[in-house]
């Protein structure tokens, strides 16, 4: 087993370990929370401490042209993953296009560093094992935050190993340094791609909630292909964003407005565009 995927399988084992020991906070669909938090807070101050300064000087110092070349050689990568789930997923039309996409510019596109697919107008998909699993009817599970990947579902968890088979970063098996430093460059280029949302992440009242929130809800965008409903069901969206405040009588002075409770989230929060950013989760 590559170096890599075996080290997502232990942070895997020891979230699902320490989830045992947890208690329900109550927050629906996030029976791990406690955990969770705990989970995030180390992956958030890794972040700050390491990730994000490295992402921000890759950005702000490395040429707009390499980082678009380095983006397109690890997508293309990465790229037999969605393939091989499309045929899981029996989308034989998708099968062949991203057949056609990877051929195109894994040979005019010299290996990936250019996109010569995305110019002749050839589509791109994006599908994974968990979203295989979705779609033939597995439930998603409670939420889970795994160290050093972010989020995930008891569901898609799973995709981190089972995906890293057909995922050419890690299943080459050419060597460990090699695997390590594909990786290290994925999640530098992965985080440079967040920092603009990085003010939206930190402006939250609770930034656990928020991410937690974006990331279910594009998890299941991404599940049912875009086909799910425009406005979210009162009850769902209750459960998601603040209470309405309530108001009081014209004789009394209104009350302080207070933060919400914990694992609440700010309601300008929970229904963010950044959410298809946070797909990734990386470190989150």
């Amino acid at each position: 087993m590559p170096a890599l995927i075996r080290a997502g399988a232990g942070a895997l084992l020891l979230s699902l370990l320490a989830g045992c020991a947890t208690t329900n906070m109550g927050t629906p669909g996030d029976p791990l929370e406690r955990m969770n938090r705990a989970t995030y807070r180390f992956n958030d101050s890794v972040d700050r401490a390491v990730v994000r300064p490295v992402a921000t000087g890759y950005r702000d110092h490395v040429p707009q042209l390499v980082q678009q070349g380095v983006d397109n050689f690890l997508e293309n990568l990465a790229f037999p993953t969605t393939i091989v789930n499309d045929l899981l997923q029996l989308k034989v039309k998708d099968t062949l296009v991203d057949l056609g996409r990877f051929a195109v510019n894994t040979t005019l596109g010299l290996g990936g560093l250019l996109d010569p697919a995305s110019h002749f107008g050839i589509p791109k998909n994006d599908e994974d094992f968990g979203q295989t699993l979705g779609r033939w009817g597995v439930p998603s599970g409670p939420y889970v935050v795994i160290p050093f990947f972010g989020p995930s579902t008891m569901r898609d968890a799973p995709s981190i190993y089972v995906d890293g088979q057909t995922d050419l970063r890690v299943a080459l098996h050419i060597d460990n340094n090699v695997e390590w430093t594909l990786a290290g460059i994925s999640l530098v280029h992965r985080r440079s791609e967040l920092l603009p949302f990085d003010a939206q992440f930190d402006a939250a009242y609770d930034r656990y909630a928020f991410i937690r929130n974006a990331w279910l809800q594009r998890r299941e965008y991404q599940v049912k292909d875009g086909d799910v409903p425009d406005d979210i069901p009162l009850d769902e969206l209750e459960e998601l964003e603040d209470p309405e405040p309530e108001i009081p009588p014209a004789s009394e002075p209104p009350a302080a407005t207070q933060p919400p409770e914990d694992g609440a989230s700010n309601s300008s929060t929970s229904l963010i565009t950044a959410s298809e950013e946070t797909a990734g989760g990386m470190f989150w």
